[in-house]
């Protein structure tokens, strides 16, 4: 249990924690788990966190939620990742520190979070940075063209292409919200990374295009990711939106030394 926590909370120096029961519950199998949870300075009011236990040992209920747990508790999620991410990246070849990002282009909080992984290649040069395609086509209607059109500039310009591409889409997003404006800031992003729009166009119309991003967005619901921006530090899940640049640089070094990985 305490490695459990520590895997999951260590990252965060300020936060101490103590089992305070495991008591058995009417089903069979299931355990329920009582934390108290309070911080260094005692300034904080302690908090109570509960969680159930399931019968495999490999898994809890914490609030709405069925995640891993165990010692390693990400270690299924990475195993998945080094073997179906195949997005676009950029920095190191070795997926020994890989970040892969969950992202929809049409999404807001999609484009506020590329600052933060800006950022974040800068300050872990070591890792592997991958973008996934996870257009929510249901509320965003150009967000399934947007992720063809994205996977075509990568197969026809490569990752370099992409970022370019891919900064462009976002910077221009608001031209999204019209089939029109789509086009034309689509198009308008595939020609500043020198590539042809008439080309791409038709890459993405491609059966084998569509099946590349449902392959992506099959990889996202495989993992539970349930929400976008979403990136997954060694198959450790960190929902970008609203989270402070430093907590998530604390979480990506914590998850590396974890990982025995290097990150600078």
């Amino acid at each position: 249990m305490n490695a459990f926590l520590q895997s999951s909370w260590g990252y965060d120096d300020s936060r101490v924690w103590q089992v305070q029961a495991i008591l058995k519950t009417p089903v069979d199998g299931i355990s329920k788990v009582v934390i108290l949870v309070g911080d260094k300075t005692g300034k904080q009011k302690p908090s109570v966190l509960q969680f159930f236990g399931l019968p495999d040992s490999k898994h809890i209920i914490a609030g709405d939620d069925v995640i891993a747990f165990g010692e390693h508790p990400f270690a299924d999620n990475r195993a998945l990742l080094v073997q179906r991410a195949d997005g676009p990246y950029k920095g190191s070849a070795s997926k020994d520190l890989e970040l892969v990002e969950f992202a929809d282009f049409q999404c807001p909080h999609c484009k506020d979070a590329q600052a933060n992984m800006e950022k974040l290649a800068v300050d872990f040069p070591k890792a592997r940075i991958v973008f996934q395609n996870y257009p929510l086509a249901s509320i965003h209607p150009a967000a399934m063209t947007a992720a063809k059109y994205a996977t075509c500039v990568a197969k026809l310009g490569g990752s370099n292409d992409f970022f370019q591409f891919a900064s462009a889409v976002f910077e221009g997003q608001e031209g999204l919200s019209t089939a029109d404006g789509a086009t034309l800031t689509l198009n308008s992003a595939v020609t500043k990374v020198g590539l042809d729009p008439a080309k791409i166009a038709a890459c993405a119309a491609t059966p084998e295009t569509a099946a590349t991003v449902e392959a992506s967005v099959k990889l996202a619901k495989d993992l539970n990711v349930n929400q976008t921006p979403v990136l997954m530090v060694n198959g450790r899940q960190i929902p970008l939106g609203g989270v402070p640049y430093e907590t998530i640089k604390e979480i990506v070094a914590f998850q590396a030394k974890l990982d025995g990985a290097t990150a600078q």
